[in-house]
């Protein structure tokens, strides 16, 4: 009995969005442990399944579909925009991510009166410069806050057009029927902002050329200065503007040198690609996916399976795979809590969308209900699509 009670009150308490998972519909997702899923719902150009597992103490990466109107002009254009936040050393950007750049990204179509490389960018800049604001703002009370950053990987689907931004090392691939042999293959969409390649070292080296420690072999890692794996990001101000880089932060974020031009950038790598009738599903997930699974792997698990359910078993097997490295098994993973989880998996996102040739192909222009959903949450605007359920087979 005091076990109900302190459930129940528990319940009262949790923010508006949070309570909403926990009912019998399957309209707001579901709660399970420390994963969140949507099995499947409806989209402008499909069905979508959405899942988040959580590992760090406080849930560090932030999700979002967003589909009808992508413009605050009611004159459209219309689609689905998704977005995958994978933060790092703390939730407070992927969260102010997660509730400005759409926002910002339909007053710039607006602007414009339709969707385009310009639109995305302007978008990502414009949140850059809003979070830089809050650690103006927060910096005499929390200085940690300039050490505080996010991946951003950003799809959105327009008039059979779809457009892939990305900073950070979150991952867009496309599922892509090849017609000579019925296969699917596995088509990565989005380029990666990390020290393990190369081609980024080379491009950090390009732009610090008077940098000959821009990018250190720190414990067997390739780290920007020793400090950070990734080359872009939204926030991490400590490492963009050296104002932030003193006391009273951290010591082990401050660097030796001061440095004149931002060793970080936030201009989103942008890819533009149109879609084809054998274009299958789109999955966007967070690095914590990617660390376990390969691009084909993910792929060939999503079209072997129903369409419900994708995103929930794509996590599911992420995590066998990290219990199997560890020599344990997933049952015994699953009981370990937050925090502690971290040193098993990160924190994995994962959003599938599928691609209905039919509705991908049809006009912009076309008046469609909104819906909005962020991973761990809904939130359902007036003439809400009326979500698909199915159920799971695993």
């Amino acid at each position: 009995m005091l076990s109900g009670l302190m459930n129940l009150l528990r319940a009262c308490f949790r923010p508006r969005s949070d309570r909403c998972v926990h009912t019998g519909s399957d309209a707001c997702g579901r709660q399970d442990g420390l994963l969140w899923y949507k099995d499947l719902g409806q989209h402008f150009n499909g069905d979508f399944s959405m899942a988040v597992v959580q590992a760090n103490n406080l849930l560090e990466d932030q999700s979002q579909l967003e589909s009808g109107s992508l413009s605050t002009s009611d004159s459209g254009p219309y689609g689905t925009f998704v977005g995958v936040y994978d933060g790092h050393g703390g939730p407070e950007t992927s969260r102010f991510v997660n509730e400005h750049l759409f926002q910002h990204l339909k007053r710039f179509t607006a602007e414009h009166e339709s969707m385009s490389v310009e639109v995305i960018k302007k978008a990502f800049q414009a949140t850059e410069d809003g979070f830089f604001s809050v650690v103006s703002r927060q910096w005499p009370m929390k200085p940690q806050i300039a050490a505080v950053g996010s991946c951003c990987l950003v799809g959105i689907i327009c008039s059979g057009t779809l457009y892939i931004a990305n900073v950070g090392d979150s991952r867009a691939v496309l599922g892509r029927i090849v017609k000579a042999t019925g296969e699917v293959l596995a088509l990565q969409l989005s380029a990666e902002h990390n020290a393990s390649f190369e081609a980024v070292r080379q491009e950090l080296q390009s732009t610090h050329p008077d940098d000959p420690h821009i990018v250190v072999l720190k414990h067997n890692v390739w780290r920007v200065k020793g400090l950070i794996q990734i080359s872009r990001s939204i926030g991490d101000v400590y490492l963009k503007r050296p104002e932030y880089n003193r006391e009273p932060l951290y010591q082990k974020f401050r660097l030796r040198e001061p440095f004149k031009r931002p060793i970080l950038s936030a201009e989103p790598a942008i890819t533009v690609h149109q879609l084809l009738p054998h274009d299958q599903f789109i999955i966007f997930a967070s690095d914590g996916l990617w660390e376990h699974l390969t691009n084909q792997e993910a792929v060939d698990l999503v079209q072997n399976h129903p369409h419900s359910g994708s995103a929930r078993r794509l996590v599911k097997t992420a995590l066998q795979e990290a219990a199997k490295k560890r020599e344990m098994r997933y049952s015994d993973l699953k009981k370990i809590d937050r925090g502690v989880r971290r040193h098993f998996h990160d924190d994995i996102t994962v959003v599938v969308v599928f691609l209905d040739s039919h509705l991908v192909s049809r006009a912009s222009s076309t008046r469609t209900p909104n819906i909005s959903i962020k991973g761990g949450g809904v939130t359902l605007r007036p003439n809400t699509l009326a979500p698909s359920t199915g159920p799971v087979t695993t």
